[in-house]
């Protein structure tokens, strides 16, 4: 037989399978990797500007929340019952002394003044009767035609008759009163900032109908803890501030100060009263009942301690919602973010009440700081020394 010997041919490597690919692609990823690392490294950040914490006893005081209320303010209720058929007035709106605010429907008073007029018209026909009757009796008295007892009787229902008058005059100014209650007017001169009934509605004795104040004359209320009432001079004037009010409600000294003669015993604290400046309602707008208000009253006496006030420039303050924060540079030279509680703004300075200490140094940059590798929010220390 004739063999024939093929050549050999070379070994086959066999083909890379799903795991081979996968160890291939890695690789090329992480020689990739390798080359793009150092171009995307983060750069060392640059050298933060800080300011540290100043310690001021130029205006330095106790700061307490309060709010606005009126000198004058009443809530006008009906005295009788009726339907309203007339309303004049809505909230807002600026009303004089006297002036018709609703009407209430009247048709049953006034039925009754009308009845009670004519009962009174009646009694005084009598009366006018009751009046010839005892001159009669008198002539005929002095001439001896009649007795003592006839003129007695005559004098007798003279002065009865005149009663009854006065009687039925008395109840149709009961009754022209009641019919003038259906007429609701303002008491004073105000502004109008409720109406909490509509055309239609029945009004019942005692239900508020509208609510009126009087913007001439407003004052802040707060609840001031009896330790720091008792401390207060005589004549001592608070300065009262609006937190997001505008610029002119920032600061405004108070007229007159009053603290009431009780002391609350579940808070044990004391309302303190502070009238504004006559007119600051008409002078600066959005200043009206309910604003939320700061009074600051001065520090006690003998406390040094507690009469430096902290603060900060207002750029170095972080607002985030309900948080407000600084961020505090550590010895290492990274920014840390700490939470702080403020007070009140003079310039380009906030007041720090806690969260800081005299010395410390704050990011002034507050933008530049939160670019800053990995900022940590770090507890607050013990609150500032007031």
């Amino acid at each position: 037989m004739l063999s024939t010997a093929l050549p050999s041919s070379p070994a086959r490597r066999p083909a890379p399978g799903w795991a081979g690919r996968c160890v291939s692609a890695c690789a090329l990823a992480l020689a990739a990797a390798s080359v793009a690392l150092p171009a995307c490294a983060a750069e060392p950040p640059a050298t933060l500007a800080t300011v540290p914490v100043e310690a001021s006893r130029a205006g330095a005081g106790l700061a307490f929340d309060g709010v606005v209320e009126a000198v004058r303010q009443a809530v006008v209720s009906a005295q009788v019952a009726g339907a309203v058929v007339q309303l004049s007035v809505k909230a807002g709106d600026r009303v004089s002394a006297g002036q018709v605010l609703m009407r209430l429907d009247a048709r049953a008073a006034e039925q009754g003044a009308a009845a009670s007029d004519a009962q009174v018209q009646a009694a005084r026909a009598q009366l006018q009767l009751a009046t010839q009757e005892l001159a009669r009796q008198r002539q005929l008295f002095a001439q001896r035609f009649i007795s003592q007892a006839a003129l007695d009787q005559a004098e007798s229902a003279f002065k009865a008759t005149q009663a009854q008058v006065n009687a039925q005059l008395a109840q149709a100014a009961g009754a022209r009163t009641q019919s003038s209650l259906h007429t609701v007017r303002a008491p004073f001169a105000g502004v109008v900032t409720d109406v909490p009934v509509s055309l239609g509605d029945m009004a019942l004795p005692g239900r508020a109908l509208l609510t009126v104040y009087d913007p001439s004359a407003l004052r802040v209320v707060a609840a001031v803890p009896q330790t720091a009432a008792t401390g207060l001079a005589p004549g001592f004037l608070p300065r009262l501030e609006f937190p997001g009010a505008p610029a002119a409600l920032q600061a405004l000294q108070a007229t007159r100060a009053q603290l009431l003669p009780a002391i609350d015993p579940g808070t044990h604290t004391v309302l303190l009263r502070a009238d504004l400046p006559a007119g600051a309602a008409a002078r600066v707008p959005g200043l009206v009942p309910g604003l939320a208000a700061r009074l600051w009253l001065p520090t006690p006496a003998g406390n040094a301690a507690a009469s430096a006030a902290l603060s900060v420039p207002a750029s170095a303050v972080v607002r985030r919602a309900e948080l407000n924060a600084v961020y505090v540079l550590k010895a290492d030279g990274q920014p840390l973010l700490r939470q702080v509680r403020l007070g009140r703004r003079q310039g380009e300075r906030v007041e720090v009440l806690s969260g800081l200490s005299a010395g410390e140094r704050v990011v002034i940059d507050a933008q530049a700081a939160t670019r800053s590798p990995a900022p940590s929010l770090s507890p607050s220390p013990a609150p500032a020394q007031r």
